[in-house]
């Protein structure tokens, strides 16, 4: 806001309800999820309503999707556990339980299946591009199925109930 702008009581709690994001990088033209406009799917329920674990799932699914995005046909999303020595997962799944549990799901380099649950004040998870499987055609995309996912949870909330 600049100096001479005078901000309404209005434009003063909008602000304040939105959440903040700030990000550097030593390219100017990378692509950052903090600098990228919020979903309405994220922004229809207000940040302080919000679980901690929805709250961390909803800004890991921009996390994912963003980095996706970057990725070409060769590669598929997986994490690292940050602070761990358990390895490498492919993400296939993510989910919440609130108020304070992050899950995701998916598969080791051999092919195990894997979950990882974690409470979110233990969330550290390092994004890495691995080639996709072999034998698949297409790299698997879940940022995008998230995000759809977030934006079919708001198209629920919004219409009316039965009986209403």
């Amino acid at each position: 806001m600049s100096a001479d702008r005078i901000e309404t009581a209005a434009e003063a709690m909008e602000a304040e309800a939105l959440p903040h994001a700030h990000v550097v990088h030593t390219d100017p033209d990378a692509k950052s999820t903090e600098d990228e406009p919020l979903p309405k799917s994220v922004t229809a329920k207000p940040q302080k309503a919000k679980s901690p674990a929805e709250w961390a799932y909803q800004r890991m699914v921009l996390y994912i999707k963003n980095f996706e995005e970057q990725l070409d046909d060769q590669h598929e999303i997986a994490m690292a556990f940050a602070g761990d020595a358990s390895g490498v997962m492919r993400i296939e799944g993510m989910g919440y339980f609130d108020p304070d549990i992050i899950t995701f799901y998916g598969t080791d380099p051999t092919g195990a299946r894997t979950q990882l649950v974690q409470h979110v004040s233990q969330l550290s998870v390092m994004l890495r591009a691995l080639p996709k499987g072999v034998a698949k055609e297409a790299p698997r995309r879940i940022g995008f199925r998230l995000v759809d996912d977030l934006d079919a949870q708001i198209t629920v909330r919004s219409e009316p109930q039965k009986g209403s």
